[in-house]
């Protein structure tokens, strides 16, 4: 009986193991959301990783986190380091790719509690008074994260972190654009003609 229970297991455990194996080299993970803001004003807030504690749900895991930023400003060449709890690990980031209103593109790097270098994007299309925001991420598929993706574990948990993060850069980005609209507003009335 013993014998018969052991070899279930070996042939359940090498089944799996074959799963796992079989799945995809390479992930890509993505979700959109209407923002209600301009292109520009939801580009500015991505561009600038100072600003990203605004809207990231990443920041929020660890508010002790450690953040260092590197290179340019905004943009392209500028980085982003950090090092936090076990929950939020260490790695960088720096922009690769930027086109205002369009497209941001970020180099991923992992380094604690496991090494990655995946990638993210930011794709931005007007779209009446909205800008249609795809946030994605993407890169190889290691065992661990074949196993998460065969059980749709990876799917959920970045899933869920892209919609939280682009639900709170849309509250973000509409009060930037409240405020941009506020200001140019004062600024054509100080230059209005006295009558």
């Amino acid at each position: 009986m013993a014998k018969r229970i052991g070899s279930a297991v070996v042939v359940l455990i090498a089944g799996l193991i074959v799963f796992i194996a079989t799945r995809p080299d390479s992930f890509h993970i993505s979700r959109t959301r209407p923002i209600q803001a301009s292109p520009e004003v939801v580009h500015g807030l991505i561009n600038n990783f100072s600003k990203w504690p605004q809207w990231s749900p990443y920041e929020k895991v660890d508010p002790n986190m450690e953040r260092t930023y590197e290179g340019a400003e905004e943009g392209v060449g500028a980085g982003y380091a950090w090092k936090g709890n076990k929950n939020i690990g260490a790695g960088r980031m720096t922009i690769v790719d930027s086109k205002p209103g369009e497209r941001i593109t970020i180099r991923l790097e992992f380094i604690e509690p496991f090494a990655a270098v995946n990638q993210a994007e930011f794709v931005l299309a007007a779209s009446g008074n909205t800008t249609q925001v795809t946030w994605s991420m993407s890169g190889p598929n290691t065992f661990m994260g074949k196993a998460m993706m065969g059980f749709g574990f990876m799917e959920s948990f970045v899933g869920t972190q892209l919609e939280k993060g682009l639900e709170d850069l849309d509250t973000v980005a509409r009060e930037e654009a409240r405020k941009a609209t506020q200001s140019a507003q004062a600024e054509r009335n100080r230059l209005a003609p006295a009558h």
